[in-house]
């Protein structure tokens, strides 16, 4: 049963860092920078975050089965 709760507090904590990258003024930032090789800078962040989001959600789950 604490293993289970430890992987909720673990995902809560993930989703509240996605939040906070998503929806804070860190992404605003982006909008300024130049494209690189014709892609918008915010659109590379936004991917590159919710990529790294998914990863981190697999791994985090990965790791609660053992």
């Amino acid at each position: 049963m604490p293993r289970a709760t430890l992987l909720r507090q673990r995902l809560l904590a993930l989703f509240l860092a996605a939040l906070f990258a998503f929806f804070s003024p860190l992404p605003g930032r982006f909008e300024s920078l130049p494209d690189l090789h014709g892609i918008p800078a915010l659109d590379l962040y936004l991917f590159g975050v919710w990529a790294l989001v998914i990863a981190a959600a697999a791994w985090t789950c990965s790791r609660g089965r053992d």
